[in-house]
C-alpha cells in the first residue's frame, strides 16, 4: 500500500506540517528533525502527490512535448537535448506523439494544460493548427515554444533552422557537381517538404528536368522500405536522373536501397543527398551526403527559451534562427 505524508510524520515522530516543511524546504527545520524526517521518507518510500503539490504550489515541474514521429531519429534527438536541459533545471517531461495527424497535436495540447504543465514545446507542428490561429490564443494561456514548422505572421516563439537556405546550398551543391537532371523526394502534408519544394523549382528555374516525387508519409519507421520500392520502379523508367535531393534522410536512404535493387552504384551512378544528419546517414554504406539541421541544437535553444518565458510572464515574443550545414561524404561525385 502506498505510504502518506501522515505515515510519514507518525514514524518520524513530528506532524504533517513539519514533513510538508522539509519537503518543500520552505521553513527552517532543526537539523535533527530533518534527519528524521528523510529517514522515514527514505525508510516508507514516499512520494508526494506530484498533481497535488503542483495545485497549491502552481507549478508541475512538468513540459509537454509534442512531435510529429518518434522513428524519425530527427526528433528524438531534438527531444533528448530538450530533456538535457530541462532536466538541469528540475522538470520532466512529457511525451507525445502525434503521428502527423492534426487532431492528435490539438488533443495533446488541450490535455497537456489539463495535466497543468509549466509549459509546452512542439516540433514541427501542423500547418493547419498553425494558420488556425489557436496556438496564438493558447501562447497567452500558457508558455509555448515551437521548433520549425509553419511561422509567417504567426506572433509565437519560435526556434528555426533555416531549411531554406539549407536546401539552396544542396542544390547548388549537385548543379555545380555537374548534375543537370536532379529529382526531388518529398512526403505528404509538412511546411519543411513544402518549402524543400519552391526551393527546388526556383533553383532550377528553367531546366527541363524536373520531377518531383511524394512518396506520403514521410516520418514513419516504414518510410525507407516504402521509398525504396516507389524508387525503385521508377529508376527502371527511361528518362532518370543522375541525382535526387530528398527531404529527409530516411527517404535518402530509401533511394539508395533502391539503387542497390537494381545494380546502380551510389555515387558512381547516382548522387544522393538528404537531409537532417540523423546518426543512420553516418552509419549507412556510403555514408550520406547530408543537410544538417542543428538538431540537438535546435532542442536546447527551444528548453532554454521556454524557461525564460515560465520565469518571466512579460517576455516578448522570440524567434531564434539557425543556419544549417550541408556535410558532404560518399553518395555524391562530379559528374562531366
Amino acid at each position: 500500500m502506498k505510504s502518506t505524508i501522515q505515515d510519514v510524520a507518525k514514524k518520524a515522530g513530528v506532524s504533517t506540517t513539519t514533513v510538508s516543511r522539509v519537503m518543500n524546504n520552505n521553513y527552517p527545520v532543526k537539523k535533527e528533525t530533518r534527519i528524521k524526517v528523510e529517514s522515514a521518507i527514505k525508510k516508507l518510500n514516499f512520494r508526494p502527490n506530484i498533481l497535488a503539490r503542483g495545485l497549491i504550489h502552481k507549478k508541475s515541474n512538468t513540459i509537454g512535448v509534442i512531435v510529429p514521429s518518434i522513428t524519425n531519429l530527427f526528433f528524438p534527438t531534438v527531444v533528448k537535448a530538450i530533456e538535457a536541459i530541462l532536466r538541469e533545471q528540475g522538470y520532466f517531461i512529457y511525451l507525445c506523439n502525434t503521428d502527423n495527424k492534426e487532431d492528435e497535436e490539438i488533443g495533446y495540447i488541450n490535455s497537456l494544460q489539463d495535466r497543468q504543465v509549466d509549459g509546452i514545446i512542439v516540433i514541427d507542428p501542423q500547418t493547419k493548427n498553425m494558420k488556425s490561429g489557436l496556438y496564438e490564443k493558447i501562447s497567452k494561456e500558457i508558455p509555448l515554444v515551437f521548433i520549425n514548422g509553419y511561422n509567417k505572421d504567426v506572433n509565437c516563439n519560435f526556434v528555426i533552422n533555416d531549411e531554406e537556405s539549407g536546401a539552396i546550398e544542396a542544390m547548388r551543391y549537385l548543379i555545380k557537381s555537374g548534375h543537370k537532371k536532379i529529382a526531388f523526394i518529398r512526403g505528404q502534408k509538412s511546411y519543411s517538404y513544402d518549402l524543400k519544394e519552391i526551393v527546388y523549382k526556383n533553383v532550377l528555374n528553367d531546366s527541363v528536368y524536373k520531377k518531383i516525387i511524394n512518396i506520403g508519409e514521410g516520418n514513419k519507421d516504414s518510410t525507407v522500405d516504402h521509398t525504396m520500392e516507389i524508387i525503385q520502379r521508377f529508376l527502371l523508367t527511361e528518362n532518370r536522373p543522375s541525382a535526387f535531393f530528398c527531404c529527409n534522410d530516411l527517404m535518402a536512404l530509401g533511394v539508395i536501397n533502391a539503387c542497390k535493387k537494381i545494380g546502380l552504384d551510389v555515387p558512381e551512378d547516382m548522387s544522393i543527398i538528404g537531409f537532417d544528419n540523423i546518426i543512420t546517414s553516418r552509419l549507412v554504406e556510403p555514408k550520406l551526403t547530408t543537410v544538417d539541421q542543428n538538431m540537438y541544437d535546435l532542442g536546447v535553444n527551444a528548453a532554454k527559451m521556454l524557461l525564460k518565458n515560465i520565469e518571466n510572464e512579460n517576455v516578448d515574443i522570440q524567434r531564434k534562427i539557425l543556419t544549417p550545414q550541408l556535410i558532404i561524404r560518399q553518395s555524391t561525385k562530379k559528374i562531366s
